[in-house]
């Protein structure tokens, strides 16, 4: 894949990955908002994680740190989790974990994965591409009470690579990442 290529499908999926805007008029700011379900990480959710290289955070955030997502892949193989939060020293994080080989309601080991660490505001985005230097093992899943769609997921990412930035020099080595979030098949 081209380097533009490459940024402009790291930018569609940073976009797909974005909240819906809400709306500004009086009316709405008299109305207590929904709850944004697809932001909650569930009751347990967190992410334990420390970069190496270009970012050198040591992140342990809980479920009161960060944002989740997590819904089937665009192109319906397998899904992706999204885990942002702000780090010790105010830098807001995100990361994206694709797994095209995850199956719904099936855990799995070694999952080939993609993953993105982007430094929100900045426009610094690392990206292990289409290299195999990733993968993770979904350790738990399980359904969330009353929806047939919605899994709670946890697991290990590990990568035997840094992820270079797409848009600079530098990289990023994530050598071990403990997730527990949301999964949605049901999300768009």
């Amino acid at each position: 894949m081209s380097g533009i290529g490459l940024i402009s499908a790291l930018l569609t999926t940073v976009a797909a990955c974005q909240p819906a805007s809400e709306s500004n008029t009086a009316a709405s700011a008299d109305v207590e908002p929904a709850a944004e379900t697809s932001y909650q990480c569930g009751g347990d959710g967190f992410l334990q994680t420390r970069l190496f290289g270009g970012l050198e955070l040591e992140l342990n955030w809980t479920a009161s740190d960060l944002k989740c997502e997590g819904m089937p892949r665009p192109d319906g193989d397998g899904a992706r989790l999204r885990f942002a939060g702000d780090a010790n020293d105010g830098r807001r994080i995100a990361f994206i974990i694709s797994l095209p080989e995850l199956q719904r309601g099936a855990a799995g080991a070694e999952l080939q994965s993609n993953v993105t660490v982007i430094e929100e505001g900045q426009g610094r985005f690392f990206s292990s591409a289409d290299a195999d230097v990733c993968w993770t093992d979904i350790t738990y899943l399980e359904h969330i009470a009353d929806s047939d769609a919605v899994f709670s997921v946890s697991g290990n990412l590990y990568c035997v690579a840094p992820l270079a930035e797409i848009n600079g020099d530098s990289d990023v080595l994530i050598r071990d990442m403990r997730f527990r979030g949301l999964l949605d098949w049901n999300a768009s």
